[in-house]
């Protein structure tokens, strides 16, 4: 039998970012590098070889190769259909997680088509005059369009530079060794913010032609300059998952690179999709724990969304069990100054990639974390009305809240104002010392506004010199004959309009039966008194 011809020594072996990826000194990865420099060598020369290094398969081949003399190598021969079971790594079984997230039922999706156009007619009659009355939009950034009404629900992946983010997405979606997956690698090799979407076939979208669609949800994304809609892109996959649910991905936090060096201002998007997204996904791996400016920074925006965060320690596998409870606490201590609640937050440890557990690590404990963070993903998807619901309701208390205020600055301005006065004096004196004026606490004691709800008042002074005082009108005079008054509209909508289309997906009507006849839906009028 020829004598096999060693491996460079020199020769690189690439590494995947997936979760499950090791050092190149790890057993599992020299088993890995050794079944594929050798199975590629010695296939024409029927000699087989299987990937596990402790093997007798990786044992022999070993012998062959690295032995100098002949007569201590022995002859590595192995039936063909062993080599075709070496050949592909054993993958993990997804049965859990198409149980878990129902991919399996076949079953229609819920109709919300009804509540959905009563929830946009709530929108546009009741809170969108008096956001634009008070120009909202340029206190907050915050301006909702009829494509999020009706979006789907969104899951944000945040986190280091390969971290797994990217192979979660694929190990989601089964699209691993498929045309559909992600790019993932050792190197940060996700740059652009990526948006997974449904689509009838495979089809990427470029960022200036999302942004220019008024029909999905993403048109407000143009405000961020034309260097970020080149580092945007769209990605529609024919799952049924995302019938239900859109995932986008973010390039990895790289605590050397200054923000300049972007070319477009990173922590605004983020903030952007984080404002937006039902469910956001914070992922760190055993080698990146550390927290740098740039995390410090994205987790000061994800202040008030703790309910919707989950954080995740992936490639859990990859460590023993004494340093993966180091590694955990490790976690919690660079995390603890962050994040700022009276209760821990919820930390899922496993390995989110479609190959198996790594042997002799605790297997049962990582599969009952990932069937929790899919009950986590299962229950925003199932809840999807609701959320809605209640995001445009939090949104109106905002508007009002706003209008209340700058309603109140007008009116101690026109108080203060005499004949001899300087307007802009007056005015910058008000702006400047709030409360020397009682103006946020009028608002407290005449209003039923909870001071936890009250807004940053720093934020004014930048607000009011781009918005001349004298270009608002009080809300008592934001009301007309026929329209009805601005702020009872909202209020209304807040104290019953909304909570009634709430009530009514809770118990399971259907609002586009009974409810749109009375509201308008923008379906056809009946007449009534027309015969049959």
């Amino acid at each position: 039998m020829p004598r096999l011809p060693a491996p460079p020594r020199s020769q690189a072996v690439a590494h995947d970012a997936s979760p499950g990826s090791h050092s190149p000194g790890s057993p599992r990865q020299a088993s890995r590098s050794l079944y594929k420099r050798e199975t590629q060598r010695v296939r024409g020369l029927g000699v087989c070889v299987l990937p596990h290094a402790l093997s007798p398969a990786a044992a022999c081949v070993s012998s062959c190769v690295d032995s100098p003399s002949s007569s201590n190598r022995s002859p590595c021969l192995f039936p063909p259909e062993e080599v075709e079971d070496a050949s592909e790594p054993t993958k993990r079984d997804r049965s859990h997680l198409e149980s878990t997230l129902k991919l399996n039922e076949d079953k229609p999706a819920d109709d919300f088509s009804g509540a959905l156009q009563r929830l946009r007619k709530i929108y546009h009659s009741s809170i969108k005059p008096l956001e634009q009355s008070y120009r909202y939009n340029e206190l907050r950034q915050h301006e909702i369009t009829d494509g999020e009404i009706t979006s789907k629900p969104m899951v944000l992946f945040l986190g280091p530079w390969s971290v797994g983010k990217s192979s979660m997405i694929n190990y989601l979606l089964g699209l691993d060794d498929t045309p559909y997956q992600l790019y993932t690698g050792a190197e940060p090799t996700t740059s652009e913010f990526t948006v997974i979407m449904h689509g009838p076939k495979l089809k990427t979208i470029e960022g200036i032609v999302m942004a220019a669609d008024s029909a999905r949800s993403f048109s407000p994304l143009e405000k961020f300059g034309q260097n970020f809609l080149e580092k945007l892109i769209g990605i529609e996959v024919p799952h049924k998952l995302l019938e239900r649910v859109t995932f986008v991905d973010t390039p990895g936090i790289i605590e050397n690179r200054k923000q300049q060096e972007r070319g477009y201002p990173f922590n605004d998007v983020c903030q952007w999709f984080i404002d937006r997204a039902d469910l956001i996904f914070v992922v760190f791996d055993p080698t990146k724990l550390d927290v740098g400016l740039e995390l410090e920074m994205l987790f000061r925006q994800l202040k008030g969304r703790e309910s919707q965060i989950r954080i995740i320690l992936n490639k859990a596998d990859s460590l023993a069990t004494q340093e993966l409870m180091r590694v955990y606490g490790a976690l919690f201590w660079s995390l603890a100054p962050l994040i700022n609640v009276t209760e821990p937050p919820r930390v899922y440890v496993s390995s989110f990639w479609p190959q198996e557990y790594h042997p002799d690590t605790h297997k049962d404990l990582f599969l009952k974390e990932e069937i929790s963070l899919l009950e986590d993903l299962n229950q925003v998807i199932e809840n999807r009305m609701e959320n809605k619901i209640a995001f445009i309701r939090q949104h109106a208390i905002r508007v009002r809240i706003h209008a209340l205020l700058v309603d109140r600055y007008l009116q101690t301005y026109k108080d203060k104002m005499t004949f001899f006065s300087d307007g802009e004096l007056v005015f910058r004196d008000i702006v400047e010392d709030p409360d020397k004026f009682f103006i946020f606490k009028s608002i407290l004691a005449k209003t039923n506004v909870s001071k936890f709800d009250l807004p940053n008042r720093e934020a004014y002074k930048d607000f009011f010199g781009i918005n001349p005082i004298t270009s608002f009108k009080l809300l008592s005079q934001q009301c007309s004959y026929m329209g009805g008054c601005f702020l009872e509209k909202i209020e209304k909508a807040i104290t019953r309009e909304l909570p009634d289309l709430l009530g009514s997906i809770g118990l399971g009507k259907k609002p586009n039966v009974l409810s749109c006849d009375i509201t308008g839906c923008g379906e056809t009028p009946k007449n009534r008194y027309r015969k049959p």
